[in-house]
């Protein structure tokens, strides 16, 4: 089967941005007045997490030394709960494929897998929190704010959840994924709040385009008010798909860097494989192609799709997989998908499952990733349905071109 043309479109959004990271953050700081919060001699944890977060390098550098300046001695502590695989090592070689390193930031990076039992919550959940962390003399908390890829609600991914999750290490992750995450990311939040030397923190959001859309400091009796504040605004910048029904997406890469999902189901819509018929955008079949090498072989998330190549199931670390789709108590994601030898097999399949319809008429959309979708890729049929109320630009027509393995020559279209 041949594969249509598509068509190259550009999709704009609403983009606020910081012009300088630098110096939002210490503006932040000071905001708090956070020289009445750290002081000299103490020694102060950062948490630093596992996702691909715009300038978290650079923004962590200018906390510690903010932190220095006042005499601290401040240390990066890993706080991404079973990523990883769940390690100490591997929790290290994460932050440093994010360029997250004692010479980068200014700090040690202080990893280890021991943890500290906090309390109960009222349903029984055991609320742990990273050693190191814990016996610090400050914590310092610091994560991206956006929608969770497992539950809506006022609180999901940010601050509390790096808290109560990230500071959790895989046995914190474990416990709370087993009852069910919301609302006990919350009220284990509240008791590291209350147990912890938590001091306070900087949310972050960006917008559609990856790029650093705000900065907030925040005091911690007032993290979880301006966690669900952020998350408002995270959910107003947040890309999404331009079409109600796609019969084949293809997506060109997924990982953990991109969504604790691999592929954000916020963006596709879709929250088991298949799709059901209540879920928006309703994608009927998604090909991936490759596993982003970020990741480190964690592939939570593969079961969204139906079709992978060989090149992304090489790449898989089944040991880092496992751990965190048990943890995260999410094992239909960690299905295995039909793995095709090639590119072109793979959307061969991806294509060839479309019933009942001519390949003109198929509806397929190429993107990047779930986290980059200014560009994309659209066939004939899909162009025709695209929303008019939405401000879109034809940049080129594509033509796919495979190379003698069967494999795409990919021509810096993203």
């Amino acid at each position: 089967m041949d594969v249509p043309g598509l068509y190259l479109i550009y999709q704009s959004f609403s983009q606020p941005v910081v012009k300088n990271i630098e110096e939002e953050v210490v503006q932040q700081l000071k905001k708090i007045e956070i020289d009445q919060l750290i002081h000299k001699d103490q020694k102060v944890a950062i948490t630093a997490g596992s996702r691909g977060i715009k300038n978290i390098a650079k923004i962590l550098k200018v906390v510690v030394k903010e932190f220095k300046d006042l005499g601290a001695k401040p240390f990066i502590v890993p706080a991404m709960g079973s990523h990883g695989g769940g390690t100490a090592e591997g929790q290290t070689e994460v932050l440093d494929s994010l360029g997250i390193n004692e010479e980068a930031v200014g700090a040690p990076i202080i990893s280890d897998t021991e943890v500290v039992e906090l309390g109960r919550t009222e349903k029984g959940a055991a609320v742990y929190m990273d050693k190191n962390a814990f016996n610090a003399d400050a914590i310092f908390v610091i994560n991206r704010v956006k929608p969770h890829t497992k539950f809506k609600a006022r609180i999901e991914s940010g601050l509390m959840k790096m808290i109560a999750i990230g500071l959790g290490k895989q046995k914190g992750c474990t416990e709370l994924h087993s009852f069910g995450l919301y609302p006990e990311i919350v009220y284990a939040a509240r008791i590291a709040l209350e147990k912890a030397p938590i001091k306070a923190g900087l949310g972050i959001v960006e917008n559609a385009l990856k790029q650093t859309a705000k900065i907030a400091a925040v005091r911690k009796e007032k993290m979880e008010e301006v966690d669900a504040e952020l998350l408002v605004l995270a959910k107003d910048l947040m890309p999404s798909l331009p079409a109600e029904h796609i019969d084949l997406l293809i997506v060109d890469e997924m990982g953990k860097n991109i969504s604790g999902s691999g592929i954000d189901v916020n963006v596709i819509g879709r929250v088991t494989s298949p799709a059901s018929s209540e879920e928006k955008p309703r994608v009927e079949n998604i090909v991936a192609l490759d596993l982003s090498d970020a990741s480190h072989g964690n592939a939570l998330g593969m079961g969204l799709a139906d079709v992978i190549t060989r090149r992304f199931a090489d790449k898989i670390n089944f040991q880092a997989t496992y751990a965190n789709v048990i943890a995260a108590g999410s094992l239909s994601r960690g299905k295995m998908p039909l793995v095709m030898e090639n590119d072109l097999d793979a959307i061969t399949v991806g294509l060839n499952a479309v019933q009942g319809k001519n390949l003109r008429d198929i509806k397929i959309m190429f993107i990047n990733n779930t986290m980059q979708l200014s560009k994309l890729m659209v066939s004939q049929a899909l162009l025709n349905n695209l929303p008019k109320n939405k401000d879109f630009k034809i940049l080129d027509e594509v033509n796919l071109e495979f190379d003698n393995q069967g494999n795409l020559i990919r021509k810096g279209w993203w």
